[in-house]
């Protein structure tokens, strides 16, 4: 039976806790929330398993060595500690990623530089000939991380970070990371037991990831490759099973899933990407401007959205966001509706209080994940008809 060992998976801030409760639902072991990031045990199926599954991961990376270096010398002395030629090759190529938090360490670029030439210097001494770096296509990814003077090496079990699922191929202007979309369809309660409507859908990602979430289909089933089927222990029977076995828990799924969009371009590179994720059976695209439009469905309705703001379209603020309010009052009743911005500003002009506020960062910009339940009939009303 294989061991289990330590993994980490790495995410954005403000979703740590949905990421825990995914890893712990996919059944890991030792799960402990960090600072974006959760770290967990299990074994090297559930390695393939959690980067096919998991949502909310941008990375999972597998630690192998950590020791403490408060200089150049250290830090090469270090690295030099581990046998490298268990993971690679001397004619295979590697890349080094760094992160670091430290007084000793300021500049990353010198630090993989450091750390490369430990790694070559083993492979010269020993066997004569070197491994080369790509920084493109890798046969291994090494992750450095220092903090203060620990150092942690890790493997990155992943390659290309896993928002990257394989089915986005056409995008707007500042489309939104697919595993930001993920995490906020699942902070948003999303689970497919609802119709769902993505009112300004762009280049459909919320569609994509809201069927994905309702049917149960594994985030990464569509994407080319992982960074571990370039492993020495890469076993592709056992990814298959993995696969396959992912799959036989796809549920079906009772309700609708519909994105409007007023440009006909985004539509059609919506309706493109929605194609190429396999999922067209179950979302519809069509061209509408949210403003003119009104529920369609009966019961409640789920909206989750990205509007632009006017870092990236030339929009009226103060009118765009008082139009979103008076749609969703005036034409949206028995709805719950989500929307993140980056402009906090804008917010006031809703004219709506929201019921849930929950900061996260998107593409680096402090953003606001925001919640407006929209009552059928008044909401005094509806409480009094609940005494």
């Amino acid at each position: 039976m294989e061991e289990n060992f330590k993994m980490i998976a790495k995410t954005f801030f403000g979703f740590e806790e949905i990421l825990a409760t995914e890893l712990k639902n996919l059944g890991a072991q030792d799960v402990e929330q960090g600072v974006r990031m959760v770290s967990f045990k299990g074994d090297k199926g559930f390695m393939y398993k959690a980067n096919l599954s998991l949502r909310t991961a941008l990375k999972i990376l597998k630690p192998i060595y950590s020791f403490r270096a408060n200089n150049e010398k250290a830090l090469y002395k270090g690295v030099s500690g581990v046998n490298w030629s268990k993971f690679i090759n001397a004619n295979q190529t590697f890349v080094i990623d760094t992160t670091a938090h430290s007084e000793y360490f300021k500049h990353t670029e010198f630090v993989s530089q450091k750390c490369k030439d430990a790694i070559v210097d083993q492979f010269r001494e020993r066997t004569g000939q070197r491994p080369s770096i790509d920084k493109v296509h890798p046969d291994l990814r090494i992750n450095i991380h220092i903090d203060k003077d620990q150092v942690s090496v890790a493997l990155d079990t992943s390659g290309n970070a896993l928002n990257q699922r394989g089915y986005r191929t056409s995008t707007n202007i500042a489309p939104i990371n697919e595993v930001l979309a993920a995490g906020i369809l699942l902070l948003s309660g999303w689970d497919g037991q609802s119709d769902f409507l993505d009112p300004m859908c762009g280049s459909g990602t919320f569609l994509a990831e809201a069927a994905m979430i309702a049917c149960n289909i594994p985030a990464n089933i569509n994407r080319k490759e992982f960074a571990f089927e370039k492993w020495k222990d890469w076993d592709n029977d056992l990814f298959d099973k993995i696969t396959d076995s992912l799959l036989g828990k796809v549920r079906e799924f009772h309700h609708t899933i519909k994105g409007y969009d007023k440009a006909p371009s985004a539509v059609s590179k919506a309706k493109e990407n929605i194609r190429n994720a396999n999922l067209e059976e179950y979302v519809s695209i069509e061209g509408n401007n949210f403003f003119d439009s009104e529920k369609t469905s009966e019961g409640k309705l789920h909206i989750v959205f990205n509007p632009p703001y006017d870092e990236r379209l030339d929009i009226h603020m103060e009118e765009f966001y008082k139009n979103i309010g008076d749609t969703l009052k005036q034409s949206y009743p028995g709805t719950n509706a989500w929307f993140i911005t980056g402009n906090l500003e804008a917010l006031k002009f809703v004219g709506l209080r929201p019921s849930r506020k929950i900061k996260l960062f998107n593409a680096g910009l402090e953003a606001r994940l925001v919640k407006y339940e929209m009552y059928e009939g008044s909401k005094r009303t509806k409480f009094q008809e609940r005494s």
